[in-house]
């Protein structure tokens, strides 16, 4: 066995390995608050979160989860939120994609945490930006009061939904709710800002202020049903639309009045008939390296994902460092911008090192990002980067210029965007490769995805030498065991807090993806994106 075999043997076990990981820790969170409470939503006649989706999409067709790890080791004290207490995602409903919210009753009641508000403003924003029907099965509490003053007041709290509600309407995208269990306080306008209303009898019940508040307000004695349950909503006061005996039904209500809905014009990416690539995608898990420091072809991992396996490489032998190809991926044409990890030599025959930004590769991505918003053709960014080059050389070879025009033009950019970190993606090599704050239509994250400002080694150092300055100062020394404990301590924090769970947790990412499941989510996205508009391109100053 060739020293090369051995390698990638070692990348498949660790891949594998990492994989077993996020599925057993994605089997815990879908169990929400735990089986015990399901039981008791089954005793009630009641569907779990996740059956109500499973039953509302179309049998045997993908649904693209948002937001699983939202929340995950958040909430210690609270006793955890898993799933930041919603499923949210994208699904087919009568053959058409439709954004799905549901909330978990057996988390908290379904109450909303911080983290769950911001999950349900990321589900708006998806449906509003690819025009997508919005579905919500709601079954909530309300406000988790504990941390009202974490998602009450603010710009991005608990209030910009039902704005969102408003502008969605306004935008002609379709809003369906379905009250399948509570639906309490400010809570309750989520539903009846949305086009129409369904409420299950029995469980579903929405009102301003419940039963203990009403007592406490006015002194009325009143029970749950009597104030807001089915009949009241739906035959006296006409909030809502249709009354419905059960969750089954409920659903079936929605998938007829989906299958009814009318349809955006496209955008018009382009498509044909998808190919499989020519290279085994499962060689993803063999090729990726279980060391970040290694380096490996990136354009061995490319040949995994495209169709055919066939790259249009645009100034293949300039700008190295990174890579720009035109591809089909299940039949969608795309552009490619991808960290090229391996070591390579520029025309001067100067060695450059992968996953770094040099300014030629910065000036190359940004001439290329240009073309694919002139020929509509959505972007697709595979991060590997700890940033762009640093020192002397490239500071007088202005770095600063040619790295902010790359960034100018990622944050100009008109056409889909779409972002897969498969390793490192630090500092500002994650703004120019289109990280959160740039707007991607999808963020997803392999298991081997780091994401900070720099890499923890680096941190623990920098951070160090500051600490180690600073006690010099006042007369104090650090023994050398010193020093290497208070490196460990920065380092093991810092390496935390560049896992992938720690930013799916926060939703930097949308979701955390086996490298097998790439081209399926590239290809739901821009699906979902060609119901969208696409804007007209400018690109505003970029210096010459």
């Amino acid at each position: 066995m060739t020293k090369k075999e051995i390698d990638q043997n070692l990348n498949e076990d660790n891949m594998k390995l990492q994989l077993s990981r996020l599925q057993h820790r994605f089997e815990k969170i879908k169990l929400g608050g735990g089986e015990k409470r399901i039981a008791q939503q089954h005793a009630q006649g009641k569907m779990s979160v996740r059956e109500r989706v499973n039953y509302l999409i179309d049998p045997a067709t993908s649904f693209l989860e948002i937001g699983a790890f939202a929340g995950y080791d958040m909430y210690p004290d609270e006793g955890g939120c898993p799933a930041g207490g919603v499923v949210v995602g994208i699904g087919y409903v009568r053959g058409r994609q439709c954004v799905i919210v549901a909330n978990d009753a057996t988390v908290k009641a379904g109450a909303w945490f911080p983290i769950t508000g911001k999950k349900n403003l990321r589900a708006q924003e998806i449906a509003m930006e690819n025009r997508l029907p919005i579905i919500y099965l709601v079954d909530s509490a309300g406000v988790f009061l504990p941390m009202q003053d974490e998602i009450f007041p603010d710009k991005e709290h608990f209030g910009r939904i039902f704005r969102n509600n408003a502008k969605m309407s306004s935008m002609g995208i379709p809003q369906i709710a379905a009250i399948m269990g509570s639906c309490v306080a400010g809570g309750a306008y989520l539903p009846i800002m949305s086009d129409e209303a369904l409420i299950v009898e029995g469980t579903g019940s929405i009102f301003l202020a419940g039963p203990y508040l009403v007592k406490a307000a006015i002194g009325e004695d009143v029970d749950k049903e009597t104030l807001g349950g089915a009949s009241t909503q739906s035959e006296i006061s006409g909030v809502t639309d249709y009354k419905v005996p059960n969750d089954q039904v409920c659903l079936d209500t929605i998938k007829d009045l989906v299958d009814k809905l009318g349809h955006f014009p496209k955008a018009g990416f382009d498509r044909v008939e998808a190919t499989a690539p020519a290279v085994e995608e499962s060689q993803l898990l063999r090729i990726f390296p279980n060391d970040p420091s290694k380096p490996y072809s990136t354009l061995e991992i490319l040949h995994c994902l495209v169709d055919d396996s066939k790259l249009t490489q645009y100034k293949e032998h300039y700008g190295k460092t990174i890579i720009c190809a035109y591809a089909r991926i299940d039949g969608w044409a795309v552009g490619i911008v991808a960290n090229n990890r391996e070591v390579v030599r520029n025309a001067k025959g100067e060695m450059q090192f992968g996953g770094v930004i040099y300014s030629d590769s910065a000036d190359k991505a940004t001439r290329f990002i240009l073309n694919c918003n002139q020929k509509k053709i959505p972007l697709v960014f595979l991060h590997d980067v700890t940033g762009f080059m640093v020192g002397s050389r490239s500071e007088h070879g202005g770095i600063i210029k040619d790295g902010a025009k790359m960034v100018n033009a990622v944050a100009n950019s008109t056409v889909p965007k779409f972002s897969i970190v498969m390793g490192n993606s630090y500092g500002a090599g994650n703004y120019a490769m289109c990280g959160k704050a740039y707007d991607p239509r999808l963020i997803v994250a392999w298991p081997t995805a780091k994401i900070a400002v720099m890499g923890g080694s680096q941190a623990a150092k920098t951070l160090m030498q500051i600490q180690v300055a600073s006690l010099k100062s006042k007369g104090e020394v650090l023994d050398a065991e010193t020093e290497q404990q208070l490196f460990n301590e920065i380092k093991d924090k810092y390496d935390q807090q560049t896992s992938p769970y720690y930013a799916a947790a926060r939703l930097w990412v949308d979701a955390i993806i086996s490298p097998l499941e790439t081209r399926k989510v590239i290809s739901m996205g821009i699906e979902a994106a060609d119901h969208g508009v696409v804007e007209k391109f400018n690109v505003g100053v970029i210096q010459a």
